[in-house]
């Protein structure tokens, strides 16, 4: 007689349910460890996958230079009125251009003003001058208009491309295109015509997610060839009644690169440019390629910590279904005589204690993956760690470590109630 029959499986499924409450019991363990695999992966796949997307957006063939003070003229700052130089420099951009291969351009990028207006609306905004290829390397399009052109450059005009949030403070409901905004000079104020609107940039002010990015949503862009006629280096800073007088040639650069490999090898290039013709660490270089590389390694580091910890959980809930088995083989004693003197084999009392615990581990496996699935989302929103994300492998792999693990340590109880002997489990009370 075939031990593997549909009987063997129909009998396990009686004996589960003449004990429900014992069954559910039983289950618990596997139900929460599949949950908690399940809970932990992908909530955690959903809070990375939002920082990774992020960082993919900021282009990973670009190189982003910016200019940054450095410590030591902070703190001379604040004794003197003198004229602070810093930053990247003209010839910095120049040097690259001539000396770096794999390098598609270096689109510069020139602040000249931090507000803006129109009418009695008036919002702080950075103005900066810059090429049409800007738009490019950061992949953002004009949601409305146009944006800046090679005759736009040529000509040196006075146009503009703005930010969604600047259409939205300073414009509301109205249409911007064709209208002017003032920015501001030392002089006064300079007209610009706005000729488009940019797609509002999702990598924009997300400092809180790893994300040290410029706020694109609230940039004014005008002709990197306006920004040098119109606009000097030095600025005039004021800040609680002082002045302060910087020169900054270049606010930053944009380098992308032609080839995904030769994008850390052209970071290094450029690296030791800076740090040869700098005497003062005053700028700031980030490689989104290398970033995202990093967090892509953290991303498994945290995977694999918390696929262990969430494991540990099944592990519990295995040792949990053997001892419950080992108690029942013990009350079924002289239920595992009879079938045996009836002609059962070893072979048939071991599947039918290993059939019930298979098929506990299978529905406590089921109920996990839903349990798991509808809390990941649940603490997901609760905690505002964005959307969780359920990978097909996740659930794979959890629901097929619960049948595994109802298989051994169901096993062990299995073969401890074959090898009773049929004489003293008849005589067992």
């Amino acid at each position: 007689m075939n031990p593997f029959n549909l009987e063997t499986l129909i009998l396990g499924i009686n004996n589960l349910r003449l004990h429900k409450l014992r069954a559910l019991l039983t289950a618990l363990g596997i139900i929460f460890g599949v949950a908690a695999v399940i809970c932990m992966l992908s909530v955690s796949e959903g809070v990375t996958a939002d920082e990774l997307r992020m960082i993919q957006l900021l282009g990973t063939h670009n190189i982003i230079l910016s200019s940054v003070k450095p410590p030591e003229t902070s703190q001379v700052s604040q004794s003197n009125s003198a004229l602070l130089e810093y930053g990247i420099t003209y010839a910095d951009r120049q040097l690259i251009e001539k000396t770096i291969p794999h390098i598609k351009t270096v689109v510069p990028l020139k602040g000249v003003a931090q507000k803006v207006q129109r009418h009695d609306r008036q919002m702080n905004a950075v103005v900066v001058g810059t090429t049409p290829a800007f738009f490019e390397c950061v992949n953002v399009s004009a949601a409305r208009g146009r944006l800046l052109s090679a005759q736009d450059a040529a000509d040196a005009k006075n146009v503009c491309v703005i930010g969604k949030q600047v259409q939205d403070e300073l414009f509301a409901y109205a249409d911007p295109i064709g209208e002017s905004i003032f920015v501001e000079r030392q002089e006064g104020v300079v007209p610009y015509t706005v000729i488009g609107v940019m797609t509002a940039v999702e990598t924009a002010g997300t400092p809180a997610r790893g994300v040290q990015e410029r706020n694109l949503n609230a940039e004014v862009y005008i002709p990197y060839s306006t920004a040098i006629t119109r606009y000097g280096d030095t600025q005039v800073k004021r800040t609680s009644g002082s002045r302060e007088f910087v020169k900054i040639e270049l606010d930053g650069l944009y380098i992308p690169v032609d080839e995904l490999e030769n994008v850390l090898p052209v970071s290094q290039m450029v690296g030791r440019c800076f740090e040869h013709n700098h005497a003062k660490v005053d700028y700031d270089m980030r490689v989104p390629l290398q970033t995202l590389q990093l967090a892509e390694r953290k991303k498994r580091n945290s995977q694999y910590l918390l696929g262990f910890i969430a494991g540990i959980s099944l592990l519990v809930g295995g040792i949990g279904i053997m001892n419950i088995m080992l108690a029942t083989v013990t009350e079924r004693t002289r239920e595992i005589g009879i079938r045996r003197a009836l002609g059962a084999r070893r072979i048939h009392i071991t599947v039918q204690f290993l059939v019930e615990t298979v098929l506990l581990s299978t529905a406590g496996g089921l109920i996990g993956v839903l349990l798991g699935y509808s809390g990941s989302t649940v603490i997901s929103r609760i905690a505002n760690w964005g959307d969780a994300i359920v990978q097909p492998w996740s659930v794979i792999i959890s629901f097929g470590l619960s049948m595994l693990v109802g298989v051994f340590f169901g096993l062990w109880p299995a073969v401890q109630a074959a090898r009773l002997d049929p004489i003293e489990a008849l005589r067992y009370e």
